[in-house]
């Protein structure tokens, strides 16, 4: 099975440090900022609202950034590729829902199994034809329904909070439209900024979460493989990675002119969560943005090294996961509520996009509308039941635009 792996270029060694400009770096700081700011607001919204300990979070966050920085880094450096991995977003928001009927044990062990389903489909090459099976209308139509709790906590916090959360909207948006600022100040660098001195002034700080400076204690479960958690998850975490998470990324990656594994990735995507798994985090994923940010300039040949520096920083910020998730917590609800819906914002934005754009736009409805309900049925929570309705949907009454939707049987991936 391993002949369907691409191969890959010959190992940068020393290479590396020659290959590193100020750019890449500068690049890989602000990739990293990125992941590190709105993504991880999302991960300990879900884990809070999903009744999670502090000590799990800080688990969770070890997995998401530390394990997946040494993948970034193992990655990048043999492909000589911008190949940064982190988290499915989607996925941590759907696992988020299913905690609230689900135990953490259960979900674990959907995680062990989507994780070797993806490492089968890269080892098989099958990747491309598990993409085919739904058209993505219907997956972003799901992934609308899931996301769309975060834009209307983006509105019920400043509902709840207006002295925290409108400082962090006018930073936001003022920051986004005005490209010159945007550029030397990221939006979501500047909102979290604008965030905490808010907090600060307003003296809303719960002291009894602040600890001081320490080092992960990663909490390790015994996974326990329910049918209802196994349904529930599995498919739809693996369609977020390989199809909505890794197919940005892919694009993302070809678009600037590299030529991404995809096989690989999925495998790569596969061991990550395999290990992530271990300590209570979600899936892999190849991310779209951040490698978006380290390919948009500088030497093509070089952006790998970009990838490195996200990598290195990101295993940094994993060991102290705990003193990251205590910061965070002692905020306000309004804080993370806030900070999660903006950085969500363009993203549910994007599904809604891609959804209701041309083709299959009724199955699309009807996946949103199923998964919004957020009904679970047998037991198996509702953005399983979107999918295979707004499926069924298309399949009867728009099979013309489920023929034109599948994406073409060959793409251009693999070594060249």
């Amino acid at each position: 099975m391993l002949h369907h792996l691409e191969r890959p270029a010959p190992a940068a060694g020393r290479r590396a440090l020659a290959d590193l400009a100020p750019g890449s770096v500068a690049n890989g700081v602000i990739g990293f900022i990125f992941a590190a700011t709105g993504p991880l607001a999302v991960i300990l919204a879900a884990g809070r609202g999903g009744g999670l300990t502090p000590a799990e979070l800080a688990s969770w966050v070890f997995g998401s950034f530390c394990l997946n920085g040494l993948l970034t880094l193992a990655m990048s450096w043999r492909y000589r590729l911008p190949l940064v991995f982190f988290f499915t977003i989607p996925g941590t928001v759907l696992v988020g829902q299913a905690l609230d009927h689900l135990s953490l044990p259960e979900v674990i062990g959907a995680y062990y199994a989507t994780a070797l389903l993806m490492l089968l489909l890269g080892l098989s090459g099958w990747v491309r034809r598990a993409m085919a099976l739904i058209p993505m209308p219907i997956v972003m139509g799901m992934v609308a329904g899931v996301f769309l709790r975060f834009g209307l906590d983006l509105v019920r916090g400043l509902h709840e909070d207006l002295g925290v959360a409108a400082p962090m909207v006018v930073a936001f948006l003022l920051l986004s439209a005005v490209p010159t600022l945007g550029r030397r100040v990221p939006p979501m660098l500047g909102t979290l900024a604008v965030g905490v001195a808010a907090v600060a002034l307003l003296g809303r700080v719960d002291g009894a979460a602040l600890g001081g400076l320490a080092l992960v204690s990663p909490v390790v479960q015994a996974p326990v493989f329910s049918v209802a958690a196994l349904v529930e998850l599995v498919v739809p975490l693996a369609i977020t990675v390989l199809v909505v998470q890794n197919g940005q990324g892919i694009a993302v990656l070809q678009a600037n002119g590299h030529t991404p594994p995809v096989n690989t990735i999925a495998a790569a995507c596969g061991i990550g969560a395999l290990a992530c798994a271990v300590v209570g985090a979600v899936s892999t994923c190849l991310t779209g943005p951040v490698n978006a940010i380290l390919s948009s300039s500088g030497a093509r040949e070089r952006q790998y090294t970009g990838a490195l520096v996200v990598g290195a920083l990101a295993v940094v910020f994993g060991l102290l996961a705990p003193t990251v998730t205590n910061l965070m917590l002692a905020a306000p609800r309004a804080f993370i509520m806030t900070l999660a819906g903006l950085a969500m914002l363009r993203v549910l934005q994007s599904a809604f996009t891609v959804a209701f754009r041309d083709r299959c736009a009724l199955g699309a409805l009807v996946s949103f509308l199923v998964t919004v309900a957020d009904l679970p049925v047998l037991n198996i929570g509702a953005a399983f039941w979107g999918l295979v309705a707004g499926a069924l949907v298309s399949w009867l009454l728009e099979r013309d635009e489920v023929r034109l939707a599948r994406p073409p049987r060959e793409g251009q991936h693999g070594a060249q």
